[in-house]
């Protein structure tokens, strides 16, 4: 069985001192690749963490893009940065994650809306596909990226999504894809068991979202792409399905929507 970790974050600080173990116990249980994304403060490198994590594994992927939290930090140098890795690495295949969050409100709401509509553009320019973050967001998230994002072709996927059924109808209707992180394996999380009831297999992905999130049975420990496998294995009994269908429906989702051939 092949799985895909379909947004991680092993670029960071946890996973300094043992990155290269990480990569392989993940490989060893059946997670073929990995998308890593990027964040933090543009202009100091740490979104470039990403893009060199990507090129040092084969099945590696990197997403660059400027988070809301950070989005007061976006500017023309920030934007020519992002450019430069884009075009610079063809392990780049995603702009994000980008959005919404209204939970921290890191950065003024006015402004975050902002930058979320000017990354959007900038990946339509560019051709690549956004990866969205929102939380406590949903109307706002839903009315821009239905503004923006109706053009035929334009893709997206709402990642560890957190909010309702409706609002997952809405996405899908415009193309997006829902990912689940460990989030949906906890027993208070009800309304993302009641939000993934409406997604069908052909517009699932799975995600660590890690060091965070860490799914039951591992909850405590630090997160890692290796307990992807625990999210698809709930997720398998929720839907009905066998881990075997889970595991191939979602690879084949994330290869699909990305266009990207993976190594042997």
């Amino acid at each position: 069985m092949n799985f895909i970790d379909s947004h991680c974050h092993i670029d960071g600080e946890a996973f300094d001192a043992d990155r290269d173990q990480v990569v392989e116990r993940a490989k060893a249980a059946g997670v073929r690749a990995m998308l890593v994304v990027g964040t933090g403060d543009p202009h100091t490198g740490e979104i470039a963490k990403a893009v060199g994590t990507a090129e040092r594994y084969p099945n590696v992927f990197a997403a660059v893009g400027v988070h809301p939290h950070d989005a007061k930090l976006y500017d023309e140098a920030a934007e020519s940065i992002l450019i430069e890795l884009v075009e610079s690495s063809p392990k780049v295949i995603a702009w994000g994650e980008i959005g919404l969050d209204f939970y921290y409100d890191h950065s003024p709401r006015d402004v975050q809306i902002e930058v979320f509509k000017r990354q959007i553009r900038k990946a339509r320019e560019l051709d690549l596909p956004i990866i969205v973050h929102s939380r406590d967001a949903d109307r706002e998230t839903v009315e821009i990226l239905t503004e923006e994002c109706s053009a035929p072709g334009f893709r997206g996927i709402m990642h560890c999504f957190g909010g309702t059924a409706a609002m997952a109808e809405d996405l899908m209707r415009i193309g997006f894809l829902i990912s689940f992180a460990g989030n949906v394996t906890f027993k208070k999380a009800e309304n993302l068991r009641e939000a993934a009831r409406v997604v069908p297999l052909d517009r699932l992905l799975i995600e660590t979202d890690c060091p965070f999130l860490t799914p039951v049975p591992f909850r405590g420990k630090r997160n890692e792409p290796v307990y992807v496998v625990e999210t698809a294995r709930f997720l398998a009994d929720f839907y009905g399905v066998g881990l075997a269908e889970l595991a191939a429906r979602t690879t084949r989702n994330f290869v699909d929507f990305f266009g990207v051939e993976l190594e042997n």
